[in-house]
Parts: C-alpha cells; structure tokens; sequence
C-alpha cells in the first residue's frame, strides 16, 4: 500500500513531536509533564495505585464530588468544619509541613496568589500536616495571609481525606463554591502557575 502525501507529513510530523517529548524528557526529566493536567492524572492514578488501603470506613474525596465533610483545629485550636466553613467561593487547600522544602518554596506563591483574589476570589487554605509549635515557630520566620489548619500526619489525615493515600507533599486541591473537587495537584506550584490552574 502507498502512502499519500499528507498522510506521510502526518507521519513525519508524529515522529518529530515524539521526538521533541523524548528530547525534552531526556534533558528536563518528567517535571514539565507533571505541570499539565495530563501529567497530574497519570501520577496521582500511579501513586493510588500503589498505596495502602485507607481505612474502610473513610471517606474519600473524588474529582467531581463534594469533599465529604471532616473537621479540622485553627492555629487557635479553633474547629473549622470542611468543606462548609469555605463554602460559596472557590477554595484552594494546600497540605504542607515545615519541614517540607518544596512546600517551603511555594509558600510565597501561595501567599501572592491569595493576596490577589478579591473578596468574591479563591480562597486559599494551608493545611500543615505538622506539630502545632513546629508550625508557629515556622509561620514565626515566613508568615502567610491565609488561614492555616492543623492535622496529624497518618493514615486518616487531610490528605488522605482528600485523595493524596500516599501522602506526598505539597498537596493542593482545588474545590469550586459549593465544595465539589475539581483539581488535585501532586508537587509545588511553579511561579505564576496557580493563577491558570485556579481559573
């Protein structure tokens, strides 16, 4: 069988973007793939796949369902109610720690993100999966405009709760004004990147 001509530019033009991903894998390694949307689903599908079973009786998060709801402390020790103490705007929680480089690097992009939604904007929320004191002291060094929650690191905590089984960090999800999941981000946000992926 021979080919015609646009179906062998077809061809030419597949082989040279596979060749592109594969050049530009083989010098940047997976990370701009992991910035789409593409890349996230692949890797949050892989790391599901390979984690443990949470507990039977805990609910967890999906995309495109209302987060079931759980509560966790304030700062203050205060309990906050998710996802109904965020509700009629979007939200962004983020799980982080202070012990977490990457979640440490992207705490002022965060903070500028928040910083520009109006009063009918995104909200952000950081989650530490931390020691309340460890927590302070940090916030202490590099303080945030946004509202910080407190969970205990384990098999039952936010992130789990929120469809990170196995736990990597930073973690952020992006739910719509009435608590529905829409996006799960595994890793930190690049510079400027949040303001696309909350749209």
């Amino acid at each position: 069988m021979k080919l015609g001509s646009t179906a062998k530019l077809l061809l030419v033009a597949l082989a040279a973007g596979a060749l592109g991903v594969a050049v530009g894998l083989w010098r940047e390694g997976p990370s701009p793939l992991l910035h789409t949307e593409v890349g996230q689903r692949a890797l949050q599908g892989a790391l599901s796949a390979s984690a443990p079973e949470p507990p039977a009786d805990l609910k967890i998060a999906e995309r495109g369902a209302i987060v079931p709801a759980f509560t966790l402390p304030s700062l203050s020790g205060q309990p906050v109610a998710l996802p109904q103490a965020y509700a009629g705007r979007p939200a962004l929680l983020n799980l982080w720690a202070s012990w977490c480089g990457p979640c440490i690097r992207e705490m002022p992009e965060l903070d500028r993100f928040a910083r520009t939604q109006a009063a009918n904007g995104t909200q952000v929320v950081g989650i530490a999966l931390d020691d309340v004191a460890a927590v302070q002291a940090f916030l202490q060094r590099i303080p945030v405009s946004y509202p910080i929650l407190i969970d205990v690191p384990g098999p039952r905590d936010a992130g789990v709760r929120l469809g990170n089984p196995k736990g990597v960090l930073p973690y952020s999800v992006l739910l719509d004004a009435h608590g529905r999941v829409l996006r799960q981000k595994i890793g930190p946000f690049r510079e400027g990147e949040i303001d696309d992926w909350a749209q």
